[in-house]
């Protein structure tokens, strides 16, 4: 079953929160949506829902606008066109870095937890 995906958890899974006031960036989603073709939400009563293949696409706006440093109309020929898909296997290219990233955040947070466990298994010395 796929899971959907409201817009403020969308906002908090990309980090996407307002240091000052700790509020979600919604409207930051709602322009790349209207910029980006291949995002395509559920409505339903007027609430945006994502699909994990929508959020993976904001994952790749984001890696493209913020790390790379890409233009909005050059992320969105690179999206919009399904350009990246031609270089998938190609080390030096930029949804290779994406990946790159994406794989080393989820291994910190991997190392993070096997840290938090080794730590609580360890006996007080007091």
């Amino acid at each position: 079953m796929n899971k959907f995906f409201t817009i403020t958890e969308v906002a908090k899974i990309l980090n996407l929160i307002n240091p000052k006031t700790n509020k979600t960036q919604n409207y930051i989603l709602r322009y790349w949506e209207k910029q980006f073709k291949s995002i395509k939400p559920k409505m339903i009563r007027n609430r945006r829902y994502y699909s994990s293949i929508d959020v993976e696409t904001f994952k790749l706006i984001k890696f493209l606008l913020k790390t790379k440093g890409l233009s909005v109309s050059g992320a969105k020929n690179l999206v919009n066109t399904k350009i990246n898909k031609l270089d998938d296997h190609v080390y030096d290219s930029l949804k290779a870095d994406y990946y790159k990233k994406s794989l080393k955040t989820k291994s910190n947070l991997l190392l993070e937890k096997i840290k938090k466990l080794k730590d609580y298994g360890k006996k007080n010395s007091s």
